[in-house]
């Protein structure tokens, strides 16, 4: 089904419609991406490439969203020290303009404009300072599914997400395939939609991320703009149907706050979906657990009769 759906993608319609849209055809980036390297290229360089070439080793295919969501706070937390200095030398310039104000060597709207830039520092920082719980909770989540990654009772991290991605991808197809919804929500065929075009740019970017495969070598960092990739994707999908499906091209503007919202609503699904399958995993061991136990009673039983 993957191979099929990657194909579809690769050449149903994207070309021209990205084309229409403003955007570069994926299929040019892609084969810029896996340009070989030149003649003259360095040991050091043939030897980065056949580093990322290898496969990611099984343990570290598991740990990866574990990995990368200790690097996402690890960012989150530069964030806050960056936010924190910018309050203090936002605080530093209102007084500084409440001086030169009261030397009346400026106006009052210089200690106006001040106020103003420490307002946004502070707004920042109390952002940055509520991204840094949520990246907390990821973290906790991303440990929780470990166990049942390793048990296989969950997928690893770059399979989900390849299903996350692949899903929009079917639903985005449908509007390409289906006469019925093509008739019904003309828009959603249209790459001068200016919602259509952002998805479009969105998957362009989703698909240059996206790994060759489940095993090719991620680093977290890659791995975590992959992830991204594919929320932007899927909520530029889910902005432009809903705009379809009312009947007018142009939706609301984002809002900061329920982009926020999407987020964290995410992070709190991914949570529960660890905990689930936690949950499920101690009672397959408690379970295995009672049978050994069970069936060493029962030998011990009959060597004694």
């Amino acid at each position: 089904m993957e191979p099929l759906l990657a194909l579809i993608v690769d050449w149903w319609w994207i070309g021209p419609a990205a084309a229409g849209a403003g955007t570069v055809g994926w299929i040019g980036v892609r084969s810029t991406r896996r340009r070989a390297l030149p003649a003259g290229a360095s040991t050091t360089d043939r030897t980065a490439r056949a580093w990322t070439n290898r496969p990611l080793s099984k343990s570290a295919a598991r740990r990866l969203e574990f990995d990368a969501a200790l690097l996402d706070l690890q960012r989150s937390r530069h964030a806050v020290t960056r936010g924190r200095a910018e309050v203090k030398i936002a605080d530093a310039e209102v007084m500084r303009a409440q001086a030169e104000r009261a030397a009346s060597r400026v106006s009052s709207d210089a200690v106006s404009s001040a106020r103003a830039r420490l307002t946004a520092a502070q707004r920042e920082l109390r952002a940055a300072s509520a991204e840094i719980r949520a990246r907390r909770a990821a973290v906790r989540a991303a440990k929780a599914m470990l166990p049942a990654i390793r048990a296989g009772s969950a997928p690893l991290p770059v399979e989900r997400l390849f299903a996350e991605h692949d899903a929009v991808l079917v639903r985005w197809m449908a509007y390409e395939t289906d006469p019925a919804l093509a008739i019904d929500f003309p828009v959603m065929s249209d790459p001068k939609s200016p919602l259509l075009a952002e998805f479009l740019r969105a998957h362009e970017r989703a698909q240059w991320l996206r790994p060759a495969s489940t095993t090719s070598r991620l680093e977290p960092a890659d791995f975590l703009a992959y992830r991204d990739a594919v929320r932007a994707l899927t909520h530029a999908f889910e902005r432009a149907e809903r705009a379809a499906r009312r009947g007018r091209d142009d939706g609301p503007p984002v809002d900061p706050a329920d982009a926020w919202g999407r987020m964290a609503s995410d992070w709190a699904e991914q949570a529960q979906r660890a905990l689930a399958w936690s949950m499920e995993n101690m009672g397959k061991a408690a379970s295995k657990s009672w049978n050994e136990r069970h069936t060493k009673r029962a030998r011990k039983n009959d060597s004694d009769a």
